[in-house]
């Protein structure tokens, strides 16, 4: 989808780590606290870990900025359910999350015709 000019979508470009690897984990449902930087620990193979102070005030950035909300969670059930905060994209967020992913792509593919990089399939890889 092509973008307008002054898309509101830019303001927020680009986004820090943290916002993109969280953007990135509820980019497939709704998740709670524990459960994103789980994900973004195993998807970064140990790499990136987020603390406490981190996750949660990217995450209060967020709902305030409104990329995500709040949502009720899958209906779990247990002690902890009750303290659990599910979280999920807005429309907005994935628009935002899709544009940070071509902005990337966009500097990925100046780097490989460069040459800085080389992928799995590139006819010059070895």
């Amino acid at each position: 989808m092509p973008r307008r000019p002054n898309d509101p979508v830019d303001e927020f470009l680009p986004l820090t780590p943290a916002v993109f690897d969280i953007l990135l984990t509820l980019a497939d449902g709704e998740k709670h606290g524990y459960a994103i930087a789980r994900e973004v620990e195993a998807r970064s193979e140990g790499q990136v870990r987020f603390g406490p102070g981190t996750l949660y005030g990217t995450l209060t950035r967020l709902l305030g900025a409104g990329l995500i909300r709040e949502s009720d969670g899958p209906g779990e059930e247990g002690p902890t359910v009750e303290r659990r905060r599910y979280y999920k994209l807005t429309p907005l967020g994935r628009e935002v999350a899709v544009a940070e992913a071509r902005r990337l792509a966009g500097l990925v593919a100046t780097a490989r015709a460069k040459s800085l990089i080389k992928l799995k399939g590139d006819a010059q890889s070895r």
